[in-house]
This record gives C-alpha cells, sequence and structure tokens, in this order.
C-alpha cells in the first residue's frame, strides 16, 4: 500500500478535500513520514483465510449476536520479541465474515499505538471500500485527522473506536487473543522444525544456522552456485548469495564446484564473523548425494571444520526425494520437515538457476553488442560505463543513447534495433 504523498498522486477523493485540509494532510505526510513507512519497510507477510476454513482459531466462528451496526472492522495486535502480528476482523451485518492476519518485523521499539496508527494508514488511506467503524485497543493520537480523511475518502462518516465495555470491547478482546494464537502458532511452527532437525540429524544443539548450496550449469558453461540460508526454521531470502565458479572453465564438475564454493564461503566467516555472511552455519545441505556431500567435506577438512553436512536427494523427476547422511543413510522425517527442506531446496536452486541464466542472457546480448558496426571497445565502455548493463543499454531511448560521445542517431537505431531483436 503506498502512501501518496503530494496531490498530484493523491486518490480521486483527496481533489475534493477543501484546500486547508489538503494542506494540513500535506503537512501532516511530511511530519510523519518515517511513521507511516515503518510498516511497510517491516512487513514479513500476508495470509487471508475465511472463517471457515481456518480451524486454528475456534474463537473466530462465533456470531457478534448483539451487535446491530454493519461494516465494522476489528483490529488486534499482538507481539513477542521478534514481530509483531495483527489480526483484522471484518464484521458484516452482525457476522463476522472473514478476517487478515500480518506479521511485521523490526518493531520493538514502537510502542503499540504508534504501529496501530501506521497500520491503519497503510491499510485504508486510498482504499476504496471503507468501513463505518475501525475499532482498536488502544488510543492513537492522530485519530481526528484519520477519521477526517477516511469519512472525506468514503463520503460518509467514519469512526475510529477504542470501546470500553461490552459486546464491542469483548470483540476487540477476541482479535488480540487470535492475534496472539496466530503468533505463537508460527512459533511453535519453527520450533517444531528445529526440534525434529535437532533429533533426525542426531545434533547436539538446535541447527539455528542453516546453509544450502545448489551448482548450476549447461554443459560447463556459465556455471555458477547459489546459498540460501535458514535461520531458526525460517527461509531468510534476502541472505541468499551467488558465486561464480572460478576453478572450474568449460567443464561439467559438480564436486570440484561444491567444493570451491563451500570453501570460498566459510573462509569469509572464520576471516571475519561480523562480514556480509556473518557466522559460521549450524549445518550445511547441499543439492545432491553422496558425491557433493564428500566434496563438501574435503573443503571442511582443509580448513580444519568440522559442520555436519547432509545431502538433500532428489528423485528422478528432480523433486526432493529424502535426506542423506555422510554414511549414505537416507534419514525419515515427518511430513511437515520434508516440506520445509522441499522449499529450501527449491529456494537454493532457485537462485543458482536465476544467477546462471542471468549470466547467459547478458553474454549473448553483449556478443551482439560486440557485432555491432560502429561501436568498438571506447564506445562499448561508454555505453557500459553510463547505463551499467546491457539489458539498461537495450531498454534505453535514441535520445538517451545519443547522450553518449560518439552515438549519433542512426548508430542508436542500430543498437536498439539489435539488442532488442
Amino acid at each position: 500500500m503506498d502512501n501518496q504523498k503530494n496531490s498530484s498522486n493523491a486518490p480521486d477523493w483527496f481533489h475534493v478535500m477543501p484546500d486547508w485540509k489538503i494542506q494540513q494532510f500535506k503537512d501532516y505526510i511530511a511530519k510523519n513520514e518515517d511513521t507511516i513507512n515503518i510498516l511497510s519497510k517491516h512487513q514479513n507477510w500476508i495470509t487471508t483465510s475465511p472463517l471457515t476454513n481456518d480451524r486454528r482459531h475456534p474463537f473466530e466462528k462465533q456470531k457478534v449476536s448483539n451487535m446491530g451496526e454493519n461494516d465494522i472492522d476489528v483490529i488486534g495486535l499482538a507481539r513477542n520479541d521478534f514481530e509483531v502480528c495483527i489480526e483484522m476482523f471484518f464484521v458484516r451485518k452482525s457476522k463476522m465474515i472473514g478476517r487478515e492476519h500480518y506479521f511485521f518485523k523490526g518493531l520493538q521499539d514502537e510502542d503499540k499505538a504508534e504501529i496501530l496508527s501506521s497500520f491503519i494508514k497503510q491499510f485504508y488511506i486510498g482504499k476504496e471500500e471503507l468501513p463505518n467503524k475501525i475499532m482498536i485497543k488502544e488510543e492513537i493520537e492522530d485519530k481526528e485527522l484519520l477519521e477526517t480523511l477516511l469519512t472525506q475518502a468514503a463520503e460518509r462518516k467514519v469512526e475510529i473506536k477504542t470501546p470500553q465495555k461490552g459486546e464491542k470491547l469483548r470483540l476487540v478482546e477476541m482479535a488480540e487473543n487470535n492475534a496472539f494464537i496466530t503468533l505463537s502458532n508460527k512459533e511453535k511452527d519453527k520450533y517444531n522444525v528445529l526440534t525434529e532437525l535437532k533429533e533426525v540429524l542426531k545434533l547436539d544443539n538446535y541447527p539455528r544456522k542453516i546453509e544450502c548450496y545448489d551448482i548450476s550449469n549447461i554443459s560447463g558453461n556459465f556455471i555458477v552456485a547459489g546459498m540460501c540460508v535458514m535461520e531458526n526454521g525460517v527461509i531468510k531470502k534476502n541472505l541468499s548469495r551467488r558465486f561464480k565458479i572460478k576453478s572450474v572453465v568449460y567443464d561439467q564438475d559438480d564436486p570440484k564446484c561444491m567444493n570451491e564454493v563451500i570453501t570460498r564461503r566459510l573462509k569469509h566467516s572464520i576471516e571475519n564473523e561480523n562480514g556480509g555472511f556473518g557466522r559460521l552455519p549450524d549445518v550445511i545441505f547441499v543439492d545432491g548425494g553422496i558425491t557433493q556431500i564428500r566434496a563438501a567435506k574435503q573443503a571442511m577438512i582443509d580448513l580444519n571444520l568440522n559442520i555436519p553436512i547432509f545431502g538433500m536427494v532428489k528423485n528422478d523427476k528432480h523433486q526432493t526425494r529424502a535426506l542423506m547422511d555422510e554414511n549414505r543413510q537416507e534419514l525419515k522425517i515427518s511430513d511437515t520437515l520434508f516440506n520445509t527442506i522441499t522449499m529450501f531446496q527449491d529456494a537454493v536452486h532457485d537462485t543458482a538457476i536465476g544467477y546462471h541464466r542471468k549470466l547467459r542472457d547478458e553474454a549473448m546480448i553483449k556478443s551482439k553488442l560486440d557485432d555491432i558496426p560502429g561501436v568498438g571497445s571506447a564506445k562499448k565502455a561508454l555505453l557500459l560505463k553510463k547505463f551499467g548493463t546491457v539489458q539498461k543499454i537495450s531498454g534505453a531511448s535514441v535520445e538517451e543513447l545519443m547522450e553518449v560521445k560518439g552515438i549519433y542517431e542512426s548508430l542508436a537505431k542500430t543498437i536498439l534495433q539489435v539488442l532488442n531483436s
């Protein structure tokens, strides 16, 4: 949900507001931009579930029999040391017809009222359909201004209420209780994955940090590796890394590639534990069987490390089949852990093959650039200096290309024609 920062980008309802209110809104946005954007920076993921299909939350299915008002949204909030869960109930004609819950990280230092205020801005401003009433547990500082903005948008009265008693208070407390249950269930799922991994892999401690590696190439060309990280049972896509393989050129030797990438990565943490890769992993998974396990194991021996290594074995259809240990034993795991391992393997495969395709495509385009008459090494260098990549050159306009010294109109058109053919 994007926030509007000026009237030219504002939703339609913004333009019918009186001038003094528009200025008030602009001043408010300018003053509170950090607060307004706080949730968009930290949003992790959203789950929407019909009430009738979610069995984890027994409280949600109750009817709101004593509430005569229509179109009410109820917002509840729960938090722990790591993240915040916001739970929403949608009440229409005295019945709860649906719910949504949202997770946010990095809000440990924010108070509940500020989080709720920011969430209301993110969720409702610019939205076409608005409820008559929004009910929350905490009083928020900018309540009156938000009510004015939402009322203008809906062209009818919209209120933000903090009920103190009765059915409405019970409904807000129910939403908060559900937020707590949702947050607890998420923590429980992560704990169960870590517990099973510890038992199945026969580890002394919980595997808080697991790294997974995959090699990607086609007939020995553009050989790369992908790395993905799982922390506390959760796959962290932002910690993924990509490697160009240096020791193998125009050959297909996946074990040697695996040995290289494991060695290079682990050296980073040995030399600087506070660097971009962070501390050493507790466990390493490699995409493949015993050959890849042995290649990774040799890297451990050479670096005088002892990190457990397991292989993620696939079937004939390239689907995850099992986890394998260093003795070629396939480990028995639950369906839940199997699904987690499958997602982990898919994530690292996507990282590796995505990088492989990027390099392959760039090489194909670069060869096109080299073949264009009139584009020598000097002009090529100037083009890459200005645009950064060949892909950006192919997406530029004729006028933009002509800003580069030596590129005239007919040559610019030729460049675009060749690169985009």
